[in-house]
């Protein structure tokens, strides 16, 4: 009797492993499937700016342990949902089941380990301030120049590769369309170089700050604001896909380009 009692307890036992297996495989097949369709949405609609896997492009980098601005699941779908003001992250046309697909995608893009950035961030303090004379254009914390992005956040919402290209060809992803100025985002989507020529043959080359039917705002190259009614001009310029920006590509070395490169990748609005 118990050895009988023993057979039935082992048929027993097994029945119940392999229900509990078929269960577990059809809830994995389940996730992958779900997984697989948040990976389709999101190349789609996410890749061209994040990367195919995440690796950040004109967006910041997104296979990363933890997301700075999305730190739960929750943070995720809000942000994928409404976008963030003020950046180029705009709202979505997705459904919620699609929303959580592309979020449940994105937050395994975190479980692949992160790419290291080559270079000394310490070190770049000196070329950005001497040899590359950056702040002339560009903040960090508040200090610098403004005619340029402020760079205090600037590891968040760009890669790696995305910086190397744009310290060594500025003009690789200047806008080159012809949109209005929107007051809803900063830039670089609003980055536009104009020349205005005003009746009494005075120049003045610069950035767009500001737009509107009737009046454009000009920052020149030193650093000083300008304001017209576009009826005082007789010309107005805009030179799209432009920048005042030099290339950098035979200014620094390659050693000293992985530096900067490190150094801009590791700012992210800490002080």
């Amino acid at each position: 009797m118990p050895q009988k009692y023993s057979r039935y307890s082992s048929l027993l036992l097994l029945v119940v492993l392999v229900i509990l297996l078929a269960k577990y495989i059809q809830r994995e097949g389940k996730k992958a499937e779900y997984l697989a369709q948040g990976e389709r949405l999101y190349q789609i609609h996410c890749a061209s700016c994040h990367g195919p896997k995440g690796e950040g492009g004109r967006g910041p980098t997104l296979a990363v342990p933890r997301l700075s601005r999305a730190s739960t699941k929750k943070l995720l779908k809000r942000v994928i949902r409404s976008g963030i003001p003020g950046t180029e992250m705009g709202r979505s046309s997705l459904s919620e089941e699609q929303i959580s697909q592309v979020a449940a995608w994105v937050q395994d893009l975190g479980q692949v380990p992160p790419r290291e950035v080559p270079g000394n961030a310490e070190r770049c303090e000196h070329l950005y301030f001497t040899k590359g004379n950056c702040d002339q254009c560009h903040a960090i914390n508040g200090y610098g120049g403004a005619l340029g992005p402020d760079l205090t956040e600037i590891g968040l919402s760009r890669s790696a590769d995305y910086l190397r290209t744009a310290l060594t060809d500025p003009e690789a992803d200047v806008p080159t369309n012809t949109l209005p100025f929107r007051f809803d985002v900063r830039i670089p989507n609003n980055f536009l170089q104009v020349t205005t020529v005003m009746k009494n043959g005075q120049s003045i080359t610069g950035v767009r700050i500001n737009e509107d039917t009737y009046s454009i705002q000009v920052r020149d190259s030193s650093d000083r604001l300008h304001s017209f009614f576009k009826s005082e001009l007789v010309e107005l310029h805009k030179d799209w896909g432009k920048s005042p920006m030099p290339s950098y590509r035979n200014v620094f070395s390659e050693e000293e380009l992985g530096d900067v490169v490190a150094f801009l990748v590791s700012l992210r609005g800490e002080r």
